[in-house]
């Protein structure tokens, strides 16, 4: 599993949410690969999004291991 010491989530600026509500701190691999698959049917789509949806699916592509 990759090592995550080095994430400071002080220094992280989270968006406002409801104090009864807890955030986690990482996604899971399952999340990551969810999302990963979100941005790449958003960037295959002809979105308007597509170029920022296409560098996100590279960046977590790059830092989660391969599904298969």
């Amino acid at each position: 599993m990759d090592n995550y010491d080095h994430l400071d989530l002080d220094e992280i600026d989270f968006a406002p949410m409801d104090g009864c509500a807890e955030r986690l701190a990482l996604l899971t691999l399952q999340e990551a690969h969810d999302l990963l698959q979100l941005l790449l049917t958003i960037a295959q789509d002809g979105h308007p999004l597509s170029p920022q949806a296409d560098r996100l699916a590279r960046e977590i592509a790059a830092r989660i291991p391969s599904a298969n």
